[in-house]
């Protein structure tokens, strides 16, 4: 594959990945940019490959190792992540390159042994440990959870390159290679839609990592990690905004998600954000699950105070698209935030209440009783719900 090179990001270190410009599904959460499989190549005495990419797109990682050096120069093979977007690869490397050692966490070992079912010993590494490339070292930083229990950061301290795996980037598939030649509202857009839908449930453990990099003293000129753009500049911005997102503080928003079957859940939608609306300072976002995604959902509700959910009742139950972004959201474990479910139904009404349950199995403090409507809100319901949205503006101020 001619015409694939090597981008060079620091003295010695190359990024030799790959651009997945059509993925737009990534276990359930919308990649509408694409993404990225960020591998490296580091060039010492003992050449050294960091991860590898995505298994269709092996050729294209080979091209650019080639552009470089012979991909049998490689002596060193590091997998930071045992995940298939950066393992998918990493057998068939093996068989090519024949690497002197292949090194990963010890739970990395293990979860590559599962997956791949590679027959080719595994070296585990220790949290600390630092490995001799020959005129440079890597230091090895154990990120359990972070967001698989076999995760890691990789160092190379002479050149203050942090490779960092899945922390630190997004799904953007992009021309430029660093972070700060795209449109940064843009970069913010898709770091903060990645945090949202894939480092939420672990931001303790983000909050203890930058904690303890920050005792280490470990300066990074550069932030490399598995997905997306490469951090340069500015690297103070991406790490101050992963600490706000993992504490988890709010500001005074409401994200109110529903879905309609015939317009009256949406009439109580609207008037619930007409109350919030109607108090200054507060935000009201409305969002339909017939044209909003649940990753959208996700990062709109990352720093927002209130989560107010409403469905007609269908079958005893709450409506499809509101089971699957519930269950989503559930999983992702916001903190910090209050609750409210409403809806309307026709012969019964079990999906407000089914959305209250749901609401306090996430540990949502809920407000009142759920506000149900029969076939059509009439004027006392439609009033109860914008007095509802006052509520609950004046307790997110």
């Amino acid at each position: 594959m001619s015409g694939y090179q090597a981008l060079k990001i620091s003295d010695s270190v190359y990024w030799v990945g790959a651009v997945d410009w059509n993925i737009r599904d990534f276990h359930g959460y919308l990649t509408k940019r694409g993404s990225s499989y960020n591998a490296y190549l580091i060039i010492a005495d003992k050449i050294t490959l960091i991860d590898t990419v995505k298994a269709p797109f092996i050729e294209e990682m080979f091209a650019r190792i080639s552009s470089v050096v012979a991909p049998d120069k490689i002596d060193y093979i590091i997998s930071n992540h045992s995940e298939i977007d950066h393992t998918g690869a990493l057998k068939e490397t093996i068989r090519r390159v024949n690497p002197e050692k292949v090194f990963a966490s010890k739970m990395g070992v293990a979860t590559l042994s599962d997956l791949l079912s590679l027959e080719y010993p595994l070296t585990a590494v220790a949290d600390g440990e630092t490995l001799s490339l020959g005129n440079k070292e890597l230091v090895f930083i154990e990120t359990k959870m972070l967001h698989w229990p076999d995760s890691m950061f990789s160092y190379l301290p002479c050149e203050k390159v942090l490779f960092s795996q899945d922390a630190f980037g997004m799904h953007l598939a992009s021309s430029f290679l660093f972070a700060d030649e795209i449109e940064p509202a843009i970069l913010e857009y898709e770091a903060a839609t990645y945090y949202a839908n894939i480092l939420l449930p672990y931001s303790p453990l983000v909050l203890k990592l930058l904690d303890r990099v920050t005792k280490m003293g470990l300066v990074a000129h550069v932030i490399a990690p598995d997905h997306g753009p490469i951090w340069r500049k500015n690297l103070n911005m991406v790490l101050e905004k992963y600490r706000y997102w993992a504490s988890q503080n709010v500001h005074p928003k409401a994200v109110i998600v529903y879905d309609t079957m015939w317009g009256s859940t949406e009439t109580m939608a609207r008037h619930i954000a007409l109350g919030i609306s109607d108090t200054s300072g507060c935000e009201a976002r409305l969002l339909r699950l017939d044209a909003v995604h649940r990753s959208e959902v996700a990062y709109e509700l990352l720093g927002a105070g209130a989560l107010v959910v409403g469905s007609a009742t269908l079958n005893n139950n709450v409506l499809p698209r509101i089971a699957d972004v519930m269950t989503y959201l559930k999983g992702l474990r916001p903190l910090n935030k209050i609750g409210q479910a409403f809806g309307s139904y026709g012969w019964s009404g079990e999906a407000p209440q089914n959305i209250q349950q749901m609401l306090v199995e996430m540990k949502v403090a809920v407000l009142d009783d759920p506000i149900t409507a029969k076939h059509k809100p009439a004027e006392d319901i439609l009033e109860a719900c914008v007095l509802t949205g006052k509520k609950i503006a004046q307790k997110l101020k």
